[in-house]
């Protein structure tokens, strides 16, 4: 049986997990604040706040929300994973319903399902609008095309050998042919690749389908299977609704109910995609921006800028040559040879002391000030700015990727070793540690939004200097807090993952790495929402001083956060004041804590 001081404990992490937003900071209504006194007394300390259903949210203000863990447990019912024997299973019992409904054949009805990409509905639609055109086109005949009399021999079409009409065999339309010249046939046809799934006799001018039945009793045991694999993988690459998951060596698919929202999925191997575009989940960017950004960091473009920016062509053979020390006399490799000077790229020959001697060029002075290199100039300023740039939000998109890798690393270590030891070193059980795999989950998470928000920040628009500065202001946020949940799972952890006892200070961690944990997540759904509508509560047109926004400014009187993430001047206001309940916002980190407090239970700051 748990103590008293453990349920309190409880009650504190699952407190925490109600509390507001720590980069907005916010006030309780007077009817709810008068409710949690009367309940809880004035000398307990608390951090529960406003009902979710009390606080009117805006487009996107940056507050906590409670029903976030609902949003996200609607969105993951938009897709269905599906195992090879579910899609067996599926395609099973759609054979079945157009067998009975049409009366015909399973093969047949293989045969038609095939031909209307498994869409059981499309089959009933065009088979009782024309019967006769659906058998035609899909090689499905109600009677043989010929006649053969039962007695004497008869040649086989493809080798012209003489053989015993029990001896050959053929599909609907009777065309004969020997049990070898089948298996030649089939066999090449399955080697060819899926087109098997819609092989038609041998006979040139005749289109009867040869179905999975002649496959059956012809085919090798490879080629059994092959066929086998080729038809389940019709089921989905034949579907707009289902796609492969895209990890290696995984064999799942996904199917997406269309238009229900979010693409991002998770497959049951742990791999999170875009079902739409089939790359890595990359909310809250686009396809589009993705595409373009996969593009740009694989493309050439980026090198010629580079060779443009950091080099000059020799003056005879054009090669591009680039300069990182010494003089101005430069020699170009062999075989050219040719000895030029750097600034003017004038011949060697032409310079010496009278023109400034080997690291100067009065020539190259005198032709500049008359405006002959400035065009040549401007070219390589602007390929280096634009070379800067990328490299910028690249380098950081890339750091990211690599931080998200080594979290990764990080959580299946925690799972695999570190729980365990943890359990046994604080004398608590595995199930009452999930906090810390929760943590490092959202650490995942947030790693790979804040990674696609350097491609999101490259491709915003230069002019729209408002919008850029409140993205950049939000980033800077998210980094902020993402390091702090990052620090207290990786460093705080280690104290007492190496204690050699039970730590009294245990309880506290789990309290504060849960809270850390849920604000966490409360800011980066938020971001993420706010990028997915493009900051359109900004006033590109407003001066840049971050204040366009009336949403993210949180000027709903019933917001639990009324800091504003777009003006510095509210943000300090409501830092610096205590709430109504005497409760006080961290100046650091904005963390409310509760008014008994001295210290900040997140970033450990006085008051």
């Amino acid at each position: 049986m748990e103590s008293e001081d453990d349920m309190h404990d409880a009650n504190e992490v699952a407190s925490v997990e109600e509390e507001d937003d720590y980069y907005s900071g916010g006030e309780e209504e007077e009817e709810e604040e008068e409710e949690d006194m009367d309940e809880e007394g004035d000398d307990e300390e608390d951090y529960d706040f406003a009902e979710e259903d009390d606080v009117d949210t805006g487009d996107y203000d940056f507050i906590a929300n409670n029903s976030d863990d609902d949003a996200i447990a609607s969105r993951s019912q938009n897709y269905t994973i599906l195992k090879e024997e579910d899609i067996r299973q599926r395609q099973e019992e759609d054979i079945t319903t157009i067998s009975t409904v049409l009366s015909i054949s399973r093969e047949a009805a293989c045969i038609l399902l095939r031909r209307y990409d498994w869409t059981v509905n499309n089959v009933h639609e065009a088979w009782f609008a024309d019967e006769e055109r659906v058998r035609k086109a899909v090689g499905i005949l109600d009677k043989p095309l010929v006649k053969f009399t039962n007695s004497g021999e008869v040649t086989c079409g493809i080798c012209f050998e003489s053989y015993n009409r029990d001896s050959l065999r053929s599909v609907a339309c009777s065309h004969l042919f020997c049990d070898t010249c089948w298996k030649a046939y089939i066999s090449t046809a399955i080697n060819d690749g899926p087109g098997c799934l819609t092989l038609r006799c041998p006979d040139p001018s005749c289109g009867a389908a040869v179905g999975q039945d002649m496959i059956d009793k012809l085919g090798s045991g490879e080629d059994k299977e092959k066929y086998g694999r080729y038809l389940r993988r019709s089921y989905v690459e034949d579907s707009r609704q289902i796609k492969w998951c895209p990890a290696p060596g995984c064999d799942s698919a996904v199917e997406y109910s269309l238009g229900s929202g979010s693409y991002d999925v998770t497959c049951s191997c742990s791999y999170s995609f875009c079902w739409n575009c089939t790359e890595e989940a990359h909310r809250p960017v686009d396809c589009e921006t993705v595409a373009k950004w996969v593009l740009k960091n694989s493309a050439e473009s980026e090198n010629m800028n580079w060779i443009l920016a950091n080099s000059k062509p020799c003056p005879k053979c054009k090669r591009p040559i680039e300069k990182n020390q010494g003089c101005m006399h430069m020699t170009c490799t062999p075989p050219c040879k040719f000895e030029f000077c750097w600034l003017c790229l004038g011949a060697w020959s032409d310079h010496g002391e009278r023109t400034g001697g080997f690291y100067a060029c009065n020539r190259y002075e005198a032709a500049k000030q008359e405006g002959v290199y400035d065009e040549a100039e401007r070219r390589r300023e602007m390929a280096k700015n634009s070379l800067e740039r990328y490299t910028h939000y690249y380098e950081r998109w890339a750091s990211n990727q690599s931080s998200r890798q080594k979290a990764l690393s990080d959580l299946h270590q925690m799972q695999s070793i570190h729980l365990e030891k943890l359990s046994e070193v604080q004398s608590q059980p595995e199930s009452q540690l999930k906090f810390i795999i929760e943590a490092w989950q959202q650490i995942v998470e947030c790693r790979r939004v804040l990674k696609w928000t350097y491609s999101y920040g490259f491709y915003l628009p230069e002019q729209e200097q408002t919008k850029k500065q409140f993205f950049e202001y939000l980033q800077g946020e998210a980094e902020a807090g993402l390091e702090r949940l990052h620090q207290c799972a990786e460093k705080e952890l280690t104290n007492y993952l190496n204690s050699e006892g039970p730590s009294i200070e245990f309880n506290d961690f789990r309290t504060k790495l849960a809270g850390l944990t849920s604000v966490t997540k409360n800011y980066f759904e938020n971001l993420v929402r706010a990028l997915e509508n493009g900051l359109s509560d900004v006033d590109s047109q407003a001066p840049p001083n971050m204040t366009g926004s009336k949403n993210v400014a949180g000027t709903s009187s019933k917001a639990k956060g009324g800091r504003a993430k777009g003006s510095s001047k509210t943000s300090s206001s409501v830092r610096n004041t205590d709430d109504s309940s005497g409760n006080w916002a961290c100046d650091q980190c904005t963390y409310m804590n509760a008014r008994s407090s001295s210290t900040c239970i997140m970033c450990q700051r006085r008051r």
